[in-house]
């Protein structure tokens, strides 16, 4: 690895912090007038005002009108940063490296994406799999889709044979997708194109058609209003979507938010997997050998999360956590396929599982206080090895066909940028297949697990990443990053965003939340509901750490976190606005009275419950939720609330009314501002140009409210003031 380059970015004056009464903490903010009305909603005899109820419009001119002119005084106070475009440069440098994808066979050809650096989206590639790979050309380039790269590849599936493929595109970063259909020797579309498909795979049935789920179109605005009936549809290539056959949903009286469907991988069963909510699912198969065959259901309720990840004609693999909380694999004849016919194949351990397969084998790719542990075991259960993995990170791609030979998996951590291996499954032999060339030393950095103690005793651990050789004079500044929700586990991963937080200076730190799935259901469900406190109560714990050990004070911390994320930055900030200096939620959930009204929120009530079921359960909302509890007469930290226009999944109105409310009532001189990305969506297929400006002004005005006056340096880390 090259060391960086010592430029005038980097020798910019570190300390240079400014006093409260300096300029930059008295910048006068004119906000835009925000219109309230007199809205409100009744909960069990109680009128809740929701005074900014008309943002949820997303289709009205008034709403356009707020955006733009909160986007104009956002992006004016952006502007007066001195160092914004030091930092855009600084990002853009790094980010310009090759970022190549693990290689994959379908049909004649191998596959493979590549970003040449800064185009803002990945290019796929292929070549003759018996030919050289220098000889690769482009076969599907989504930066082509549109100009300014807003349209992005949502998918990809290839028939059986190879010769065809069904790719599905994203506008607008919205979760709505199209379906196209190509010819893979020819290029061409060989059909219509498939709209109105959201939360949806392609999976093939030989190379006659595929299966998608999808909604109806809903009434009103397609990017905000309700959507709570999946359905799994059938397409037969050469026929209309309108003649598509309806699989599974669509029974008014049975309503399933979010449904799948599979095809084994040898065409042998359709596997339906149907949910109400985020957790849990029923479990259905079809024998797709026999035309007559029926629906066989599996499990009728939805108190676990089970799927069928392998079988052998009709010997069944399914991965659960029925009776296990960190997940176990059963097996089960496809005749009697019930529970009580389940027997264990590879037991529950203390630690989570998450497997795959490939070439013959299972990959019990395990979480030991969220770092990747993987054993190999052959069809019968037995025990093969464990995998020596190249360091102590996150693995992933751990599968493959069942008669490939080998297969290829990534490894990174929060100071590895992610190298793809190539495994020999046989021999179980790795080797470094590619590893960028990137302008950034893992040598200069490290990371570091520390378990603290939350507020009820819970030891939760955390890691810290930064330069070696760091001061703790709590000084330094730190970005502590959280999520903490429907059983998401934080891993270590490399970003180049962070590298470049990092470079000048910066703490980056994510504790394991309770909610996430770290430790299995249990550890999800302890942040659940009437219990979600708990998670906020992680996170305000993870902060004192930070400041009692002396990484950092209240004066250079910022807390950020994204969609459910959001929400916790928003909790947080507003249960203890003392602890930080700048809040940063980013499309996050912030009504909790009203998430489950749009799109598909009603399915997150496994994790927060809604405000119809119970007055306890309102109380506990109300309680916590950001929109409902920003207060007159308090100083909120420096905030900036960033949501694109197109989120259809958390949609920007929970961001436009909390970002409302704060204007309103904050004390002091803190800027609350909200920045609103235009064409852009919950965060996939964002153009790599809009991430490296949203990181630029993401680090900008949080280091600008620390008090920097010019960027943190390598060589001089002394703070003034």
């Amino acid at each position: 690895m090259k060391k960086i380059l010592i430029s005038a970015l980097v020798l910019a004056i570190f300390g240079s912090c400014k006093n409260e009464s300096d300029t930059v903490k008295t910048t006068t903010i004119n906000y835009p007038e925000t219109n309230k009305t007199d809205t409100s909603d009744t909960y069990f005899d109680k009128a809740v005002a929701d005074p900014y109820r008309w943002l949820e419009d997303d289709k009205s001119e008034e709403t356009e009108a707020w955006v733009k002119s909160q986007n104009g005084v956002t992006f004016g106070y952006l502007e007066q940063i001195p160092y914004r475009q030091e930092l855009k440069e600084r990002l853009t440098k790094l980010w310009n490296y090759e970022k190549i994808g693990a290689p994959f066979v379908e049909g004649d050809y191998t596959y493979f994406s590549k970003n040449d650096g800064l185009q803002n989206q990945s290019v796929i590639y292929r070549y003759k799999t018996d030919e050289d790979p220098k000889t690769a050309k482009v076969f599907l380039n989504p930066n082509t889709f549109k100009e300014d790269g807003t349209i992005s590849l949502g998918g990809m599936s290839f028939s059986k044979n190879g010769k065809t493929l069904a790719y599905a595109i994203s506008e607008g970063g919205s979760d709505w997708r199209k379906i196209l259909v190509m010819n893979v020797e020819s290029n061409e579309i060989v059909e219509d194109t498939l709209v109105d498909i959201k939360f949806s795979g392609m999976s093939w049935y030989k190379d006659e058609g595929f299966y998608y789920s999808s909604y109806d179109k809903p009434k009103g605005s397609e990017l905000s209003a309700k959507t709570d009936q999946h359905k799994v549809y059938y397409h037969k290539l050469g026929t209309k979507q309108s003649e598509d056959q309806l699989i599974f949903g669509g029974i008014p009286e049975e309503k399933h938010r979010y449904i799948g469907g599979g095809v084994t991988e040898d065409d042998k069963y359709l596997i339906i997997a149907a949910s109400i909510s985020t957790s849990g699912n029923k479990l259905f198969i079809k024998d797709l050998s026999n035309p007559n065959s029926k629906l066989i259901t599996i499990l009728d309720h939805t108190d676990s999360d089970s799927n069928i990840i392998e079988n052998v004609g009709s010997k069944l693999y399914i991965m659960t956590n029925l009776g296990a909380p960190n997940q176990r694999i059963v097996t089960v004849d496809a005749s009697n396929p019930t529970p009580e016919n389940w027997v264990d194949f590879i037991p529950e351990t203390e630690n989570v599982l998450s497997p795959s397969t490939g070439g013959g084998y299972f990959f019990a790719n395990y979480m030991v206080d969220a770092v990747s542990k993987v054993l190999q075991y052959d069809y019968d259960g037995k025990l093969i090895r464990e995998i020596e993995l190249p360091g102590i990170g996150t693995v992933a791609g751990f599968g493959a066909k069942k008669d490939d030979m080998e297969l290829y998996y990534s490894f990174a951590n929060y100071v590895t940028p992610g190298s793809i291996y190539k495994y020999d499954i046989e021999n179980g032999i790795s080797e470094l297949y590619r590893k960028p060339s990137i302008d950034f030393n893992p040598e200069d950095y490290e990371s570091k697990q520390v378990f603290y103690t939350s507020k009820d005793g819970t030891k939760v651990p955390m890691i810290i990443t930064h330069k070696k050789g760091l001061e703790l004079n709590g000084k330094n500044p730190t970005i502590l990053y959280g999520y903490g929700g429907f059983n998401v586990s934080l891993t270590p991963s490399f970003s180049i965003a962070n590298a470049v937080w990092m470079e000048q200076g910066g703490i980056y730190a994510v504790p394991n939340l309770r909610g996430g799935g770290e430790y299995g259901k249990a550890w999800h469900n302890a942040g659940t509901k009437l219990k979600k406190q708990n998670v906020f109560d992680d996170f305000i714990a993870a902060a004192e750490y930070l400041i009692s050990e002396k990484y950092t004070s209240s004066d250079f911390l910022a807390i950020r976190g994204g969609s459910n994320g959001g929400l916790l930055v928003g909790a947080t900030m507003t249960q203890r606005p003392d602890l930080m200096k700048v809040a940063l939620p980013a499309v996050g959930v912030l009504d909790m009275l009203r998430y489950h009204t749009f799109t598909a929120g009603a399915g997150w009530a496994y994790d927060y419950g809604t405000a119809e079921d119970s007055k306890e359960m309102f109380d506990y909302l109300k309680g916590y939720s950001p929109v409902h509890n920003v207060k007159e007469g308090v100083k909120y930290p420096a905030t900036l609330v960033t949501t694109g226009d197109h989120d259809d999944r958390v949609v920007p109105a929970h961001s436009f009314k909390f970002a409302a409310e704060l204007q309103s009532k904050q004390t002091g001189t803190n800027p609350t501002l909200i920045r609103i990305e235009t064409d852009a969506g919950h965060g996939a297929g964002t153009p790599v140009s809009k991430t490296i400006e949203e990181y630029t002004d993401i680090f900008g005005f949080t280091l600008y409210n620390m008090g920097f006056e010019a960027l943190p340096t390598k060589t001089q880390e002394k703070v003034k003031g």
